[in-house]
């Protein structure tokens, strides 16, 4: 007998606007042999949010009910914006009770970044920022890139990725509690209950549609609230869709870059391939990470993270 493969979709900040995109990403994920389970959460709109405040955080805290069938994945259809919104609201405990040490894959990135972060800290989940259903998994074309990361990482419980950074940190070699997401979500949880305490990590960021001046603006704040010190690493992942107007004379962000370097103390690694970027990693949230470069080439190796046994997979 086949073993069925669920997957959960759930709409924590945006609603879909594309039925033709949305129904792309399914027969993407069908084609993976995976069933579909809570498509509802296409349907629903509530102002600029997928469902009233309720209703996106009840399809959050059923994953805690024992009678709720166990998903393999569940993964966020969008970003956007209205996570932050549910997070006094999420059954922390409950979901610490079901989902710890379970083979349960929790994905997405951009706004669901709050979740997530909330989640490692009040629920002591691991989860993953990678690709969701709407922007990746219905994407015309779809990344090869991605979707080879994200079979690779939630079959395996070790997965080394390469890629090119500008390698102006020198050769490092360090380890830690992987963590980050969205950077204007991790500064928004600054000074809360909800912002994971690390200590030794490699901390990756990226965003979207943020000029220089103003990604240097929050990574002032992770410096200036001594979250950086802490940190072994910081990673910078895609800053795209921005604009450098005449005013900014120069100032790109190989420019703010270079001059953050020169502040926060501790080594930035770049050009990670993850954020608002068609090819992306699929990254465990608070999993762990070895951070290796030599000159320009960077090795990361995930391990520590749930992952999906290959029988369920095959």
């Amino acid at each position: 007998m086949t073993q069925t493969r669920l997957l959960e979709l759930i709409a924590p900040s945006g609603y879909a606007p594309d039925p033709d995109v949305a129904a792309r990403g399914i027969e993407t994920l069908e084609r993976l042999g995976y069933t579909i389970s809570n498509r509802e959460s296409l349907e629903r709109r509530y102002l600029r949010f997928a469902g009233t405040d309720a209703e996106r955080v009840a399809e959050i805290n059923r994953l805690a009910g024992s009678a709720h069938p166990m998903p393999e994945i569940v993964l966020a259809v969008r970003g956007g914006y209205g996570a932050v919104h549910l997070l006094d609201q999420i059954d922390y405990e409950g979901l610490h009770r079901r989902l710890s040490g379970a083979p349960v894959a929790i994905i997405g990135h951009s706004d669901f970044t709050a979740v997530q972060l909330a989640l490692l800290a009040q629920a002591r989940l691991t989860t993953f920022a990678g690709p969701m259903l709407l922007a990746d998994f219905g994407a015309d074309p779809l990344s090869d890139f991605t979707l080879t990361q994200f079979q690779s990482v939630l079959r395996s419980p070790r997965h080394v990725t390469e890629w090119q950074g500008d390698g102006a940190s020198g050769d490092i070699d360090v380890s830690g509690t992987l963590w980050g997401g969205n950077l204007a979500m991790v500064c928004s949880l600054i000074g809360t209950r909800y912002l994971p305490q690390i200590d030794g990590g490699v901390l990756f960021v990226e965003d979207v549609n943020e000029p220089p001046y103003r990604v240097e603006r929050m990574l002032y704040q992770l410096h200036q609230s001594g979250i950086l010190a802490r940190q072994r690493a910081l990673v910078l992942g895609d800053f795209s869709q921005y604009r450098v107007t005449e005013y900014d004379n120069g100032y790109d962000m190989p420019a703010m870059i270079e001059s953050v370097r020169k502040v926060i103390g501790i080594p930035i690694v770049t050009d990670m391939p993850f954020g608002h970027c068609p090819d992306k990693l699929t990254l465990p949230v608070g999993g762990q990470a070895r951070l290796q470069t030599s000159g320009a080439q960077v090795t990361l190796t995930l391990t520590g993270y749930p992952y999906l046994s290959e029988s369920s997979l095959a």
